[in-house]
């Protein structure tokens, strides 16, 4: 099965994917200015890689309650399905941030921190963690399905 991750932000949504094979990888995040932009990019995607279905990280807190995002991402899979009209399941994405730049940091090169400060505000930007993210949050999914 072919599955596009999708980890939704105000400024950026990140993407990852997974076919067949089950190994999610982060792909180029939607960094567009406008949401719109960002809606025409993930159109882009998914006419490239054809996905089964699309998996949106869920916002939940740290105790597992419903955290305010969760209204918000709620819309977005609403947008997702009028406009793509492909299923969409959401996964528990707590803590795939926070793993993502703890795994981005262990494989850097060594620097001087306020380089390091300066590397990470360039990754956010970029979305790549955000990509990040959300292959971690896809390929537990596809690991728990197995």
């Amino acid at each position: 099965m072919k599955i596009l991750g999708l980890d939704y932000g105000h400024k950026r949504i990140g993407l990852a994917y997974a076919d067949e094979l089950g190994v999610a990888c982060p792909i180029a995040a939607a960094v567009e200015a406008d949401f719109e932009a960002r809606m025409a990019h993930i159109a882009l995607e998914i006419g490239r890689r054809k996905p089964d279905m699309l998996l949106v990280g869920y916002p939940y807190n740290m105790d597992g309650s419903a955290s305010q995002k969760m209204k918000e991402v709620d819309e977005f899979i609403a947008a997702l399905k009028a406009r793509f009209n492909l299923p969409v399941e959401t996964s528990d994405e707590r803590l795939s941030s926070f793993q993502a730049e703890a795994d981005m940091a262990a494989f850097a090169p060594k620097k001087s921190r306020k380089k390091s400060v300066a590397a990470r505000q360039k990754y956010r930007r970029s979305g790549d963690i955000d990509s990040r993210a959300i292959a971690i949050v896809l390929q537990d999914y596809l690991d728990n399905k197995r």
